[in-house]
């Protein structure tokens, strides 16, 4: 009973961060989107190895400035991510964008005018065209006898895209390693597969493993960041399982998933510890929430806080 709930105050000109300091005294999800700008904010220290994994439809759904920024601006060392994601980044990249749409709209009539729905989210078949011949054309310029890993692949794909405000550009730039360990699970790793039929394309799906385990060894303090679940999550989590290191210092998770029915997304972080993927004594904060609208908030907040430090 001595941590009394500080009701929070909004004031009509209050920045982002300010408003996020309200909410650290509330309980229920404001308090742990507060603790999680918290975590991001320790997490951007220089000696922290820091983590992303990105599931869920969120480049068509507005976030792919969101992740690029982010890598630019050094919250993330590490992404893992889904091949969909990538697939939806490069077509932005290459001249496609993805519409508001409606999720009550009558599917049989979009799939008679060539339009695909991610819920809300319309998206024209015409821009898969434009994104088969960049991954052609990329896979063309390959060399067939060299053996290629996952990120290697993704290297490639961002060092031949223009847009700087795409994440595998973005990352390329940063040098910041893309894993898709479910690449074969995308149009990405589709039309690798069509262009094996009739030319050679060498790529390892386990040569990535050193890298990531060695980046997990040579790490002072690992932190994560997780967007929902899946591959991402326990690709991101599992590294842990093969080093000495007792789990993740920082990890902080956004999901609308529930723990009951035994699925990766719902997993709590406190099961997590039950397997040594997250360390006894790590800060850790599962923020149940759309992704969408937290994490931008936690960014600004955190933009907000690392400026003012800056500054001063």
């Amino acid at each position: 009973m001595e941590n009394r709930i500080r009701h929070a105050e909004v004031r009509g000109t209050m920045t982002v961060d300010e408003l996020i300091r309200q909410l650290d005294g509330c309980a229920f999800g404001a308090g742990r989107i507060a603790k999680a700008c918290d975590i991001l904010e320790k997490m951007q220290a220089d000696d922290v190895t820091k983590f992303f994994g990105l599931s869920g439809a969120m480049v068509p759904a507005g976030m792919r400035n969101v992740i690029s920024d982010m890598i630019r601006g050094g919250y993330i060392d590490v992404l893992v991510t889904t091949g969909a994601n990538m697939v939806h980044d490069i077509i932005e990249a290459t001249g496609g964008y993805h519409a508001k749409g409606s999720e009550n709209a009558d599917d049989i009539a979009l799939k008679g005018q060539h339009i695909n729905r991610i819920y809300d989210v319309f998206l024209n078949e015409e821009y898969f065209t434009s994104l088969e011949s960049k991954l052609q054309e990329v896979y063309r310029g390959m060399d067939e006898n060299k053996v290629y890993s996952i990120s290697d692949l993704m290297r490639e794909i961002g060092k031949s895209l223009d847009d700087k405000r795409s994440i595998l550009r973005s990352a390329y730039e940063m040098g910041v390693p893309v894993y898709c360990p479910a690449v074969q699970d995308s149009i990405i790793g589709l039309q690798a597969w069509l262009y094996t039929q009739t030319s050679r394309l060498r790529v390892d799906a386990f040569k990535d493993m050193r890298e990531l385990i060695d980046r997990c060894y040579d790490a002072k303090r690992t932190g994560a960041i997780l967007i929902g679940g899946g591959v991402p999550k326990n690709y991101v989590l599992q590294c842990m399982l093969v080093t000495p290191r007792g789990g993740y210092d920082y990890v902080i998770q956004i999901t609308m998933d529930r723990a009951e029915t035994g699925g990766l997304s719902g997993a709590t972080l406190d099961e997590a510890r039950s397997w040594g993927k997250v360390g006894e004594n790590a800060e850790a904060v599962q923020v149940i929430c759309d992704a969408t609208i937290a994490l931008p908030l936690m960014l600004a907040a955190v933009n907000e806080r690392l400026s003012k430090k800056k500054g001063d």
